[in-house]
Order: C-alpha cells, then sequence, then structure tokens
C-alpha cells in the first residue's frame, strides 16, 4: 500500500513522508542489558511507503533462548546461525540515516543498541517512531493496541505471530495504514530522539536487597540498634565505606543515602563538619554516633520487626480468587488530603468511604463519551473539563479518532485544530451545552473497546491482582499532554516505604535512570508528550509500599502554561487503559504527582492525586528522601 493512494491527501505528506526501518527482534527475555536477540528482520520503506529492501537472520546468542513457547526457537534450531557481530554491520547499513520503527519500540531499540555494544559499536539511529505510540494519538476503536489486533483492523494479513519477518512486514502495513490516519487527523508523529544507549548513565547498577524489617524509629539514648533502623553514613571512616555499610546491611539496618526527619541515626566522625546530611541531621533533631560507637553496637542489634507479605501482592502463582481485568471496583473519591507544605509525600488519607456499586448512576450523560475543550482561559478549561467528568465523559486533551464532541469556549474557533474538525464534521457545541447537553447517538463501531473508568482527582480503584508470573505485563501509567507543548516534562516515579521514603537513591527513576536496579520500575520515552511508566507489581519487595508517579517541567514554564496533563492506566503497554483521569489544576506549579500505586491490604490500588508544587524536581525527591546535590 503506497502512501500517495488517492484517498491520500498529497499536499499534507511531507509531514509523514520519511525513510523508514521497521524492524521487528525476538528476544530470550525482556531485560536488555541481560538477555539477547534470538532474531531480527529490517524491512526498508521509502518515503512513499513502498517497500526497498528486506533483511532476515536467526542469531545463535551464545545462551539459554528463554521461552521457546512464545518464539519457537530453540537451541537447536539457532545453532549454527551466526552472532550478531556478524551481522551487525548489514544491519547498520539499513538503519543508518533513517527512522527505526517498532511496536513498542523503546524495547526493540534498547535491544539492538545493547547487542551493538557488545559488537563494539554504536546503533546508527538518530530518532524513532513507535507504531504503539503514534496509535495511541490515533486512538483507532479496538480492543487494545496489539499488533494482531491493529493489524485485523487495518486489514494488514497476519501469517506467523512471534516470526520476526511476518511481523515486520506486518508492521509495515500497520505504519502506512497508521500514517494516512494520522495524516487525516493532522496529527504530529511522536519521533524520538536516540542517546546513545551504551552511555554509563544508562546502565542500572548492581540490584540491592531492601531490608526486610520496618523502621523502629530512632534508638534510645545509649540504647541498642533495632533491625529496620534507618542509618545515614557522612564523611570520612576508618573503615572502608563499603565494609562499614555491608556490615550494617548485614545486621538487618536499612543504609540511606540521605537524612530525613525518619533517618534514625547519622554516623559521623566529625558531626561539625558541615556536610549536608550533617546540617539535616542537627534541623531534625537525627542522634550522630561516631564510628567507634557505630561498630560497637553492630555487635548487638536487637531483632526487629519484618515487612509484612501480603498472600496476594507477593504471590508466585495466579490466585484462583483473583478478579478478571474488567471486573475493577467501580472509582471513588477518597477523601482529600491537606498538601504537604513542601514538596514529597502528603499525610496518610483516612480509610476509604463505602463505594457505590453503581458504575452508571442516573445523571451522566456524556457516559462513553471523549469531549474535547478548546479555548477559554485556563480557569474556564479546568472549569469545563470537570464538568465533563462530572456528566460521565471523558475529556480530551488532542485530537484523535475517539472524540466524539468538541467543547468550544472564548476563542475556541481559532484554534488550529478547527480546520480539521470541521472538515471531519465533528459534533461541536458552545459552552452552554454542558448545561444541558443534548445528545446524538454515536455510530455503532464492532470491535470497539469497552470506555476506561473516568476517575476524578483523588479517585481510587483495586487493580487486578499480579498473577506473580515472569511473562506478565507491567500495570502502566501514561501521562500525555498537548502536542503542541513546547517545554521539556519529565515523567518520574518514585519506590517508596511505609514512611513514603525510597530504600536506596536507585528507587527514584528518571531520564538519567530509567529503570530501578530491580528492572521492577521502568521509564518508557513513547513520545515527545507521551511517557509511560510500568510496574511490575508482583516482583516489587514487601518493603515498597506505594509507587508515586510524577511529572516535572524543565525550566521555568509552569503547569499552568503546559494545561492538562491525562493519564490512563492498564495491564501493559499494548493493552487497552483501564482507568482514565485528566489533571488540571495545577497553575503556578513546576512539580505535579500524577498518581500512586500502592498496597492496601492484599490489593494494589491506584489513585489519581493531581498535587503540585511550585519547587523543581530536586526538592520533590528529597522529600522522598532522595540525595540530590544542591
Amino acid at each position: 500500500m503506497s502512501l500517495l493512494s488517492p484517498a491520500f491527501d498529497a499536499s499534507g505528506l511531507r509531514d509523514y513522508a520519511h525513510d523508514w526501518a521497521v524492524v521487528d527482534v525476538e528476544t530470550s527475555g525482556l531485560v536488555a542489558r541481560r538477555d539477547r536477540v534470538l532474531s531480527l528482520a529490517v524491512v526498508i520503506l521509502g518515503p512513499d511507503g513502498e517497500q526497498t529492501d528486506e533483511f532476515s537472520t536467526l542469531l545463535d546468542p551464545g545462551c539459554d533462548p528463554g521461552p521457546v513457547h512464545v518464539h519457537g526457537l530453540t537451541a537447536e534450531r539457532l545453532r549454527g546461525a551466526p552472532a550478531f557481530d556478524q551481522v551487525a554491520p548489514r544491519i547498520a547499513a539499513m538503519l543508518r540515516d533513517r527512522v527505526l520503527v517498532a511496536h513498542n519500540a523503546q524495547f526493540d531499540y534498547d535491544f539492538l543498541a545493547h547487542e551493538f555494544a557488545r559488537a563494539g559499536t554504536a546503533l546508527p539511529v538518530a530518532r524513532r517512531l513507535c507504531t504503539l505510540a503514534l496509535n495511541r494519538r490515533v486512538d483507532p476503536p479496538t480492543e487494545d493496541l496489539r499488533l494482531g489486533t491493529l493489524a485485523a483492523h487495518y486489514g494488514v494479513p497476519q501469517v506467523r505471530a512471534h516470526d520476526a519477518l511476518d511481523d515486520t512486514r506486518v508492521l509495515s502495513g500497520v505504519l502506512r495504514a497508521s500514517l494516512h490516519e494520522a495524516a487525516r487527523l493532522e496529527l504530529p508523529l511522536p519521533f524520538v530522539s536516540c542517546p546513545p544507549r551504551q552511555d554509563p548513565r544508562f546502565a542500572p547498577r548492581t540490584p540491592k536487597t531492601p531490608c526486610a524489617y520496618r523502621n523502629p524509629g530512632r534508638p534510645e539514648p545509649g540504647g541498642p540498634l533495632v533491625q529496620g533502623m534507618k542509618v545515614a553514613i557522612t564523611g570520612e571512616t576508618l573503615t572502608p565505606r563499603a565494609e562499614l555499610e555491608r556490615q550494617a546491611v548485614e545486621a538487618g539496618l536499612n543504609v540511606v543515602g540521605s537524612v530525613s526527619r525518619h533517618t534514625s541515626a547519622l554516623v559521623s566522625n566529625d558531626a561539625s563538619s558541615g556536610s549536608g546530611k550533617a546540617r539535616r541531621a542537627l534541623a531534625e533533631g537525627v542522634p550522630v554516633l561516631d564510628e567507634t560507637t557505630f561498630v560497637r553496637l553492630l555487635g548487638d542489634v536487637r531483632p526487629g520487626t519484618r515487612h509484612e507479605r501480603t498472600r496476594n501482592a507477593d504471590a508466585v502463582i495466579p490466585s484462583p480468587t483473583a478478579p478478571p481485568a474488567t471486573a475493577l471496583v467501580p472509582p471513588v473519591q477518597e477523601p482529600t488530603v491537606a498538601a504537604s507544605p513542601l514538596p514529597g509525600p502528603a499525610p496518610s488519607a483516612p480509610p476509604t468511604p463505602p463505594r457505590t456499586t453503581d458504575p452508571a448512576p442516573q445523571g451522566r450523560p456524556l457516559s462513553g463519551r471523549r469531549v474535547l475543550v478548546l479555548g477559554g482561559t485556563h480557569p474556564d478549561a479546568v472549569a469545563a473539563r470537570g464538568r465533563i467528568v462530572e456528566l460521565g465523559g471523558a475529556a480530551a486533551i488532542n485530537l484523535s479518532a475517539s472524540v466524539t464532541d468538541v467543547v468550544l469556549l472564548e476563542g475556541g474557533e481559532r484554534d488550529r485544530r478547527m480546520k480539521r474538525i470541521t472538515a471531519l464534521a465533528f459534533p461541536t457545541h458552545d459552552a452552554a451545552w454542558l448545561d444541558a447537553p443534548v445528545i446524538t447517538p454515536l455510530p455503532r463501531q464492532g470491535g470497539g473497546p469497552a470506555a476506561p473508568l473516568v476517575l476524578p482527582r483523588g479517585g481510587v480503584i483495586d487493580l487486578p491482582q499480579p498473577s506473580g508470573s515472569s511473562s506478565a505485563a507491567p500495570w502502566t501509567v501514561t501521562a500525555t499532554w498537548a502536542q503542541q507543548t513546547s517545554c521539556e516534562i519529565d515523567v518520574v516515579a518514585f519506590v517508596v516505604d511505609e514512611e513514603e521514603q525510597v530504600c536506596f537513591d536507585e528507587d527514584f527513576v528518571f531520564y538519567g535512570a530509567p529503570e530501578n536496579p530491580g528492572g521492577t520500575v521502568r521509564l518508557h520515552s513513547d513520545g515527545p508528550t507521551e511517557q509511560t511508566i510500568g510496574v511490575d507489581l508482583a516482583a516489587l519487595p514487601p518493603s515498597a509500599r506505594k509507587v508515586v508517579v510524577a511529572a516535572a517541567i524543565d525550566g521555568s514554564p509552569t503547569f499552568g502554561d503546559v494545561g492538562a496533563i491525562h493519564i490512563s492506566s492498564g495491564p501493559g503497554p499494548s493493552a487497552a487503559p483501564l482507568a482514565q483521569a485528566t489533571l488540571d489544576a495545577a497553575t503556578t506549579e513546576r512539580t505535579l504527582l500524577l498518581a500512586e500505586l500502592y498496597r492496601r491490604g492484599p490489593l494494589w490500588r491506584l489513585r489519581t492525586v493531581g498535587q503540585g508544587y511550585d519547587q523543581g524536581l530536586g526538592a520533590l525527591a528529597r522529600g522522598y528522601g532522595v540525595d540530590v546535590s544542591d
């Protein structure tokens, strides 16, 4: 299928015409720094969408091929195939000066980057395009965004799933069709600039063992240490720092990298050194122990209380009573919690009130509809989107195929998207329509997904219980903002304990460290206005009580300038989201808490937050116990 079909508007072709290298890899596992590529295929498409070249090969990884039941590539079948470094020059020539395209592109890109690094060279890719992210923008009426589902929707035949060459040919067809839809809607393509992945900052450190004990607080003056106490060390030590930390960890203490009000003790041979940790210890009243005293106390550390292991949250086999993905408890709004005066955790919420059992109560005429608001002042737009949610609808922030209605506030008719909205005959309304909306029945679209639950700010749902299977998809929280946004926004995550503090600095996941050492929390850069946090809930240690997802603006703009942030959450990057929310109350804030995944008994819950702070990301990270330099 050429991009130059009669139905395609060639006048806008230049924004969608590029040299493409469509890629698919089959791998021995899911962790690029550890697992290997078993087979790969590359299909080259020209700017007109026509195929000009293709290449595929099996690869001998020199290791166990992993889940043969998924990819069908046994060790016998791979024996005699070339090693990656033997085909690297051919692959590099095909990728160079082209846009790499893949479905869930960061996965394929990371595996290729690690393979090229092992071969002693760099992956020659400057930009990539994820067809998964592209179709999130297009938002076709499909049950999910898996490759097979999209292929069926776009009429692309699929012969052998999980065969690299066939998957690549199928993906080429999906790319052509997706570009047609993007052009029809005049959507910008979500290109991602590709940094050199062999850079050391992208290599996670060796996983650390989280402390198995709850923090009992601070020691009594002259009293013993207790397992689980949080201990920080600063300044020069007689014993090598690494050895001192090892002894403390083996004794059951929790060695932390920064000082907070939750720190039990600071070890320092010079309490007046003026270091950041020493100053914070003085301000918080944290007791200071010299090294000699600390080593003596390590000889008699008292037993502590272990973190609870909930029956299902840490299961290693599927629970027979786990609810299906569609059986989520209807959302509720937990009582509002007073915000912390500084960036960081807010006080714990009171017990959840009784839940409603009616998922579609009376007075929700916009249920199942997606309404885009254009124009108006920031407060007016916030109020309009809030009204849409009150009426049961979802508040859109970008134009997509799933938008059902457009509300025009003052000046909305001058929005650059209005020409396309008019051409495609989207229903448009003035602001008064939200007082008593008159609904036009939606056209029936077979195969469409169930509408995600729309959560208000502070809304909470119970998640399906994780199975603990190594093949289970991570739970994802995706943040999206307006496609015309010019400032840089970073989505980050903190894995925190019951005191809302990280166990290690490495449990702060951000652009410079896109996964924590255990690989249980990962940041996926899906495009310039979309980023995803993936969390393996079943693999999180018992000490991890919550994963906080936040966004931060780089520079002087504020979230009042950016506008609304839309979040969606579901069981894996290709699955249809099960819940969504639009957070847009921020004005002068530069950091914004988006959502929390937290334990409540045997369950994990998702809570939308929407709490903002005027300070930057550094202050927010310090609030969660990350040691950030001034």
